[in-house]
C-alpha cells in the first residue's frame, strides 16, 4: 500500500510543497520535475502515483513560482528551479526510510532537462531519467533561428520581462506554448489542478532560450541516464534527445515511442504505460546496485 504525504520545505529561502508517495518495501526514491508551468497534480502526480505502484518512493515538487509553492508568481527561474531539485534531494536523503544512496531524478518534459543538469552538478544523484524532456541548448536554437532573430527574440523578451502572457490560448492566440497541442492539455480538463494557474512571465521564455541543458550530458560522468521520447515531437526536439544520449558518456539507454503528439505522454495511452515501465525497470536496475 502505498502512503501519501504532504511535505513543506524550503529551497534557500523560497518555501516550497512537494507530494511523497512512499513505495512498499521501494528499491529507491525519486524527486520528479515536470513540465513548464506545470504542478504536482498534474503529469508529475500521474507518474508519481505509477512509479510508486512500481516500488519506487516519488517525490513530485510544486517548482517555486507554480502551484502552491512560494518564489515569483508564474516566473521561470532556471537556477531557482535547480535549487530546488538539490532541495528535494536533500529531504529525501534525510527520511529514515529513504537509502540516501539509492536517490534519482526523473523529469518530464522542461523537467527532464533540469533533471539532467541537476544530476550534472549533484553527485548524490545515482540515475536520472529524462521522459519527453526539452533538453535544451542555446546553440541549437540559435543555429535553427539565425543567430540575429535568436538574440532579437532575447531582447523583445528582455524589453517585456515583467510583462504576463497566457500559459496557453485556443485558436493560435498568443501564448508562451502556443498551437493547439499545448491547449489541449492545459486549456482542457485533462490538467485540470487547482493550484495551476494559466499564466507566466515573458521573461520566463529568455529563460528556457538561454537554459543549456544539452551542456550537461559531458558532465555526467558515471551517473546512468534513460531517455525516453516520443519520434515525432514538435515541442520538444527528439534530435536534441538523441544528441543527449550521445553525448553522455557513461551509462544509457534511449526509448523510442510511437507517439504523435509531445503531450501524448503526459497521459495519453500507451505511451503513459511504457514510459513508466522503462523509467521503472532502469531504476529497479540502478538504484539497487548503489550503496
Amino acid at each position: 500500500m502505498i502512503s501519501t504525504e504532504r511535505i513543506e520545505f524550503n529551497s534557500a529561502d523560497v518555501p516550497l510543497v512537494g507530494t511523497l508517495r512512499v513505495a512498499d518495501n521501494p528499491i529507491g526514491a525519486v524527486a520528479l520535475s515536470g513540465p513548464f508551468t506545470g504542478v504536482k497534480e498534474q503529469v508529475v502526480g500521474r507518474y508519481g502515483d505509477r512509479l510508486a505502484e512500481a516500488g519506487i518512493t516519488t517525490f513530485a515538487i510544486d517548482h517555486r513560482g507554480f502551484g502552491e509553492s512560494g518564489g515569483r508568481r508564474g516566473h521561470e527561474d532556471s537556477q531557482g528551479k535547480l535549487a530546488d531539485l538539490r532541495a528535494a534531494v536533500d529531504v529525501l536523503a534525510a527520511r529514515p526510510d529513504v537509502d540516501a544512496d539509492r536517490i534519482g531524478l526523473v523529469g518530464v518534459c522542461l523537467g527532464g532537462g533540469y533533471v539532467v543538469r541537476a544530476a550534472a552538478t549533484d553527485p548524490r544523484v545515482k540515475a536520472v531519467a529524462g521522459i519527453a524532456g526539452a533538453y535544451n541548448s542555446p546553440a541549437f536554437f540559435a543555429e535553427g533561428m539565425g543567430i540575429d532573430n535568436y538574440r532579437g527574440a532575447l531582447g523583445s523578451f528582455l524589453a517585456a520581462y515583467d510583462e504576463v502572457i497566457p500559459a496557453v490560448a485556443p485558436d493560435n492566440g498568443e501564448a508562451a506554448m502556443s498551437g493547439d497541442e499545448p491547449y489541449s492539455y492545459y486549456g482542457t480538463e485533462r490538467s485540470t489542478a487547482e493550484h495551476w494557474r494559466n499564466e507566466v512571465t515573458r521573461g520566463s521564455l529568455h529563460s528556457l532560450m538561454t537554459f543549456d541543458a544539452l551542456g550537461a550530458a559531458d558532465l555526467l560522468g558515471a551517473t546512468p541516464l534513460l531517455v525516453v521520447h516520443g519520434k515525432v515531437d514538435l515541442y520538444c526536439s527528439p534530435v536534441l534527445a538523441e544528441r543527449l544520449h550521445a553525448r553522455t558518456p557513461g551509462e544509457k539507454e534511449i526509448v523510442w515511442l510511437d507517439a504523435n503528439e509531445h503531450v501524448d505522454l503526459y497521459d495519453v495511452e500507451p505511451y503513459v504505460t511504457q514510459a513508466v515501465d522503462a523509467t521503472a525497470t532502469f531504476l529497479h536496475k540502478h538504484l539497487v546496485t548503489q550503496g
